[in-house]
């Protein structure tokens, strides 16, 4: 096999499905929880929180790869409105289980994956594009161009 046949065949996550279904897009990846009572502004899908990563940038149309969320319950309610106002997640991609994330890819209903067999956080950067199958609990990964 040549350099380039490795070099574009797709890395295979294998995890547990949280939420059912399906999406395939550009990645949004961050090492940080993510606070959802006053973290994230829920009608762009920004996140707002003042020493975080990824503060202003948005999460809407892209997957989340995140290790999980932080705060109070407020996480639900404002995941919910983001699906509502159009700008949640197309999926999402964590490493922690918690009570708020779940309840929060359960209110966006988006395709989310979780305990995955290797560690997301080394293989997939912001940029790359994946599909997320909550049904079979994968996540694929093609690597952009660098």
């Amino acid at each position: 096999m040549s350099d380039i046949e490795t070099e574009l065949r797709p890395i295979v996550l294998h995890g547990r499905g949280v939420v059912g279904g399906v999406a395939e897009g550009e990645t949004l990846v961050t090492r940080e929880t993510i606070s959802g009572w006053g973290g994230v502004n829920a009608m762009t899908g920004t996140v707002i929180e003042s020493r975080h990563e990824l503060k202003g940038t948005s999460f809407a149309g892209k997957v989340l790869v995140f290790p999980g969320a932080k705060g109070s319950s407020g996480w639900s309610g404002v995941f919910h409105t983001a699906r509502l106002a159009g700008t949640a997640p197309l999926a999402m991609v964590f490493t922690t289980m918690t009570t708020k994330v779940a309840l929060g890819c359960v209110v966006m209903r988006v395709p989310s994956v979780v305990d995955l067999d290797r560690d997301p956080f080394t293989l997939i950067e912001s940029g790359d594009r994946v599909r997320v199958d909550g049904d079979a609990g994968t996540v694929t990964i093609w690597k952009r161009e660098r």
